[in-house]
């Protein structure tokens, strides 16, 4: 009798020691419990630390309080400019209210499913207000709270909160690429052409510029080189005149004397004069013509310039021959 209630009291402790495990359960820091009963929730418990449930009849399912990370496969959407863009998104968010979070969309598998058409949702009705420019500008923190705002609005209801939302790569359609870059090339060039014909017509100016300088230089040193010029032939002749008023005779016997240098300069010129022209009037006080006026004496130009010198007999009369 002793032995079957020792057996008993033995088979009674250990099941309540596995009814006693059964009812204790460890909620850790990073998750949240719902307690479920007969695969209904009953209630949440967001507290880390031990707690209790029914044993047997009640189950405890945990879900993450830490946020979660979602990244979305590559889309194309349609801008508000009209151009097409391929956008590669991600999103991060956390379970706010596990229970309707389970009512909504059973696990996390189920939700990641409907996460992305909503995220795809959000995406489309903000982007599909703005221009490229927009979005790759300033205002590109200010479109993604608006979508993160969006997505919000249509995930209160399975008890999850979007804390981010972030594009990670834009990219134009690749049929898309190659038009783009030919008119952006084309469009390069317009502007290089327009900074040259610019430069061109900067450059012309500073050239007319300088040319009319040039011009306006030169004529005002033409302008004062004939000033000079004019000056200098002045006192030129006043010097000469000076010189002529103080020896008129000299200067009259000088002058005769170029006039030969330069008639007989060649020696092969002839002169028919008449013996009483003006021309030779030094000749006759050296010597050179006879004193009969009948005949034209031959007179060679060493016996005129460089030292006096006898007539050739037979010479005619008057006659100047330079051998």
């Amino acid at each position: 009798m002793s032995r079957q209630l020792g057996i008993a009291l033995a088979a009674t402790a250990v099941v309540l020691v596995f009814l006693l495990a059964d009812a204790l359960f460890v909620v850790h820091q990073t998750k949240q419990a719902l307690v479920l009963q007969f695969g209904d929730p009953v209630r949440v418990v967001k507290e880390p630390g031990l707690a209790i449930k029914l044993p047997i009849i009640q189950q405890v399912e945990e879900y993450e309080k830490r946020v979660l990370d979602y990244d979305a496969p590559s889309v194309e959407l349609i801008l508000g400019d009209q151009r097409r863009l391929v956008v590669d998104a991600f999103a991060r968010y956390r379970i706010t209210d596990a229970l309707r979070f389970r009512q909504s969309a059973g696990s996390e598998l189920g939700f990641v499913a409907r996460l992305e058409p909503i995220l795809y949702s959000a995406l489309r009705s903000v982007l599909g207000r703005v221009s490229l420019f927009q979005l790759l500008s300033a205002d590109r923190a200010a479109l993604m709270a608006a979508i993160r705002e969006e997505a919000n609005r249509q995930l209160d209801r399975f008890g999850v909160e979007v804390v981010d939302v972030r594009i990670k790569r834009a990219d134009l359609p690749k049929e898309n690429s190659e038009a783009i870059y030919r008119r952006m090339r084309a469009e390069r060039l317009r502007e290089a052409n327009e900074l040259r014909a610019q430069g061109a017509e900067v450059a012309q100016r500073i050239r007319a510029r300088a040319d009319r300088e040039r011009q306006v230089l030169i004529a005002e040193a033409e302008q004062q080189a004939e000033i000079l010029r004019g000056e200098g032939d002045a006192e030129a002749l006043r010097i000469f005149a000076e010189a002529v008023g103080r020896d008129p005779e000299f200067f009259a016997f000088y002058r005769s004397m170029r006039a030969y240098r330069k008639a007989l300069a060649d020696g092969s010129t002839s002169f028919v004069l008449s013996p009483k022209s003006e021309f030779f009037r030094f000749f006759d006080r050296i010597g050179l013509y006879p004193q009969s006026k009948s005949e034209t004496p031959e007179v060679s130009p060493e016996a005129v310039l460089p030292a006096p010198a006898a007539s050739p007999a037979g010479a005619p009369s008057g006659v100047v021959r330079q051998p």
